[in-house]
């Protein structure tokens, strides 16, 4: 029960609604493309390929990953389970720096010029998924809807 208190509480402040929102709506796109193939996306099945296939992921952290940024996104969006929702994201990002981005500097690719992308993206978004980790959900969140009475701070 405490775990679950930990993970629900938060407090009714714009700093981490706005971390947790921008985060959420700058991801979901990036994993519907993954989990459902739209945006351009090659889907479920294309992206499994690819992080098995061609990066040698093993099939339950490829899954995982996909699942973070699919599902991440929308905790993050609606406010639950937020921490869990910004942990994934953050851990997806994390390993996106050291298995391919680090390799490329820290810019992005604006003019290609590069031969790849840098990882500026990947830590801006894992500062943000800091931030709900830290803070909790925020204002309107259904977390602050669910956690225990005394649980928000």
């Amino acid at each position: 029960m405490k775990t679950l208190q930990f993970l629900l509480q938060t407090n009714n402040s714009a700093g981490p609604l706005l971390a947790r929102l921008g985060l959420g709506l700058v991801m979901f796109p990036h994993g519907a493309q993954k989990a459902l193939g739209w945006f351009g996306g090659h889907g479920f099945d294309g992206t499994m390929g690819y992080f098995t296939g061609t990066l040698h992921i093993p099939v339950v952290f490829a899954f995982l990953a996909i699942a973070a940024e699919f599902a991440g996104s929308l905790g993050l969006i609606t406010g639950f389970l937020s921490r869990i929702a910004a942990f994934g994201i953050a851990a997806t990002m994390s390993v996106a720096i050291f298995m391919g981005h680090a390799a490329n500097g820290f810019f992005m690719n604006w003019y290609g010029n590069q031969k790849g992308e840098g990882f500026e993206y990947h830590l801006l978004a894992i500062a943000l998924a800091l931030v709900v980790m830290i803070q909790g959900a925020g204002k309107a969140s259904v977390d602050g809807l669910l956690a225990p009475k005394g649980a928000s701070r």
